[in-house]
C-alpha cells in the first residue's frame, strides 16, 4: 500500500513537474521563428471605412515594451477578414440583440436605457474608449459592466445582469460599438492611481502551479506560439470578443478568470476588486490602439 502510494506521489510530481517543462519549452521553440511570419504592418478596416490602429507606440507608463499591437495581428488571415465586414463578424449578432435590449422597458419604473440616454449612437459615443475610470459620484474606479447594473438597478428598478453572461456582454459590445476606431485612453493617475497599482502587481506576479504570470506570456513570449496557440500582447483593446473557441462573446472578466485557471492558480471572482484592478491595468496598457470590439479570436 506504502509502495503504491509513493509511486502515485512520485508520477504525480514527476507529471507535473514535466507539464512546467513542456511549457516553457514550447515557448522557447516558438522564440524567433514565429516573429518573422507576422505581418505587424497588416490593415484592418472595417467595412471599407473604420481604420482601426492595430500597432502604435507603446504608452509611457510601460517598460517592458516599445510598441503595442492588437491581438487582431496575431490571427491567421480568415480570422483577420472575417473582422473587417460586420456581415461576417458573428459578434454582431449579439450587437443587434442588445440594440433591442436598449430600446426595451425593463423594471418597475418603467424605463429602458433609451429614456435616460436617447440613442446609443449618440449618447454612448466615445465611452468605451476610457474605461475602466474613476467615477467621483461613485468613489470609486468603475467598469462599464458595472455602469450597465448600477442603471438597471437604480435608475430603472430592474434586476442586475450576471457580469459575464450573454445580456451583459452583448451591451457592452453594443456601447463598444459606438467607440469603435477611437483611440484607448484610460487615466491611470490621480485617484485611479491606487487601483492601477494593484492591477500592474497582479499582472506582474506569477502565480499558481505553473509559476506564471500575465507578462510571462504577454510581454515576454508574444508572437510566439505556446503549443498551437499564437501569443498576443493580450491587449484587451477588442474586447467583448467571439471566441471561435467557445463560439459566443466573451467579456474580459471572463477571460482573466481563463487565463489564471490556465496557469492552475485559483482564480478570482468577475466583479471583484482584483479583476477590477487588472481591467484598469490591461486596459492602459492598450492607450493608442483603438477601440476594437466585437472582435474575433480563436
Amino acid at each position: 500500500m506504502k509502495n503504491n502510494s509513493l509511486k502515485s506521489t512520485l508520477k504525480g510530481t514527476l507529471k507535473g513537474t514535466m507539464g512546467m517543462a513542456a511549457v516553457v519549452a514550447t515557448m522557447s521553440i516558438g522564440a524567433g521563428a514565429a516573429f518573422a511570419e507576422t505581418d505587424l504592418d497588416k490593415e484592418l478596416i472595417v467595412n471599407g471605412e473604420t481604420k482601426i490602429v492595430t500597432r502604435a507606440p507603446a504608452p509611457s507608463h510601460m517598460d517592458g515594451l516599445d510598441e503595442v499591437f492588437s491581438g487582431w495581428i496575431f490571427r491567421k488571415d480568415e480570422t483577420q477578414e472575417a473582422q473587417m465586414d460586420d456581415f461576417d463578424n458573428p459578434g454582431m449578432i449579439f450587437v443587434d440583440i442588445a440594440q433591442d435590449a436598449w430600446n426595451a422597458v425593463d423594471g418597475t419604473e418603467g424605463k429602458s436605457c433609451a429614456s435616460c440616454h436617447g440613442t446609443v449612437e449618440e449618447s454612448m459615443a466615445g465611452v468605451k474608449a476610457t474605461y475602466p475610470k474613476w467615477r467621483e459620484e461613485a468613489g470609486g474606479v468603475r467598469s462599464i459592466d458595472m455602469e450597465i447594473n448600477n442603471c438597471r438597478t437604480e435608475r430603472m428598478g430592474a434586476e442586475p445582469w450576471k457580469l459575464t453572461k450573454s445580456k451583459m456582454t452583448a451591451m457592452n459590445a453594443l456601447i463598444t460599438v459606438q467607440s469603435r476606431g477611437m483611440p484607448v485612453n484610460v487615466a491611470i493617475d490621480g485617484k485611479a492611481a491606487a487601483m492601477w497599482e494593484r492591477g500592474k502587481e497582479m499582472y506582474y506576479t506569477k502565480t499558481g502551479q505553473l509559476e506564471m504570470s500575465c507578462a510571462n506570456c504577454h510581454e515576454d513570449n508574444y508572437d510566439n506560439y505556446i503549443r498551437a496557440d499564437h501569443l498576443s500582447q493580450g491587449q484587451i483593446n477588442g474586447f467583448p470578443v467571439y471566441r471561435l473557441k467557445n463560439a459566443k462573446l466573451n467579456s474580459v472578466q471572463a477571460r482573466f478568470k481563463g487565463c489564471v485557471r490556465d496557469t492552475r492558480a485559483q482564480t478570482y471572482k468577475p466583479g471583484s476588486e482584483d479583476f477590477l484592478a487588472l481591467e484598469l491595468y490591461v486596459a492602459s496598457r492598450g492607450n493608442g490602439l483603438s477601440v476594437e470590439g466585437p472582435s474575433i479570436r480563436n
